[in-house]
């Protein structure tokens, strides 16, 4: 049996989808349209979750 390679630690807040594209609703002279790019807050826009899990306090 091969060896699993380890799965990346996706953020939960961004679900792996870290910078997102808003479009402004104005279009370029050459008639595409403006967007701004949002990152997510909690991975700063790399997708991966880097609090560990031992930091994070659950529950009771």
């Amino acid at each position: 049996m091969m060896p699993q390679a380890p799965t990346p630690r996706v953020c939960s807040h961004c679900d792996g989808f870290p910078v997102v594209h808003i479009t402004t609703g104005t279009t370029t002279p050459g008639g595409s349209r403006r967007t701004l790019p949002a990152n997510c807050p909690v991975c700063k826009g790399t997708g991966i979750r880097t609090t560990s899990a031992a930091l994070v306090s659950a529950g009771r």
